[in-house]
Parts: C-alpha cells; structure tokens; sequence
C-alpha cells in the first residue's frame, strides 16, 4: 500500500465530488472508487503511474477506441453477464477475464505494428 501513499488526499478529494471509496477491494494493484447509492453506476479505478497494471488499462482502453467492433462485442458481452449475474457480481467479473485476455493478445500485436507506448499521464 505505501506506493499509493499519501493517499489521503485522493480519498478526501473522491469522496468530496460524491465517490466512496471501496477500502475493502481485494485487487491490490489499484484503489477502487464507485458512486453514491442510488446513483448511475460509475467505477473508477486508480493505478500506480507506471506500473503494469496501469499500461494494461491503457492499452486496453486504447485498442478498444481504436476498433469499435471489439468495443461493440465487449458491450454486448457486458450486458449478457449482466443479465445472466445480477446477483452475482463475481460470476460477472470471472465472465470476462477469457474476453480481456483475448482482447489483450491483439491489442499487444497492435501496440507492436502501431509503436504504441502509454500516453503522458493527466493526472
């Protein structure tokens, strides 16, 4: 936990546009905000600049804006899990890890053909 410190300051300025922050996320590689009760689902995940974890989520984010078609197919799937595990939040994350793993293969032969690398952070 300490590469994300100080982290106070992030959850502070979260929670102070109406996120909570999700303490209790067991996947260590990122912190893990999501909206008010009652509110439009919206999850936001924060990764070590960096790290592995945040290159995968951009390349990944990047090849799906790049091919609309996978982009399409992820959005479809997504709905179907949902639809097949609205009671069972992890049977809908498991649901995709086969699409994510198919979809990371191309986008990494894509990064190779398009020289690729992750874009200058925002933050």
């Amino acid at each position: 936990m300490a590469e994300f410190d100080p982290f106070d300051p992030i959850v502070k300025a979260m929670m102070a546009i109406g996120y909570l922050w999700r303490s209790d996320n067991p996947d260590l590689a990122k912190r893990y905000f999501r909206e008010q009760p009652g509110s439009e689902r919206t999850h936001i995940h924060i990764r070590r600049s960096g790290s592995w974890h945040e290159q995968w989520a951009l390349l990944f984010r990047d090849f799906m804006r790049a091919h609309p078609k996978e982009k399409e197919a992820y959005a479809d799937l997504k709905r179907t899990l949902a639809h097949r595990h609205r009671q069972d939040r992890a049977a809908y994350t498991i649901g995709k890890d086969d699409y994510f793993w198919h979809v990371i293969r191309q986008a990494d032969r894509w990064a190779t053909k398009t020289g690729w690398v992750p874009p200058i952070s925002d933050a």
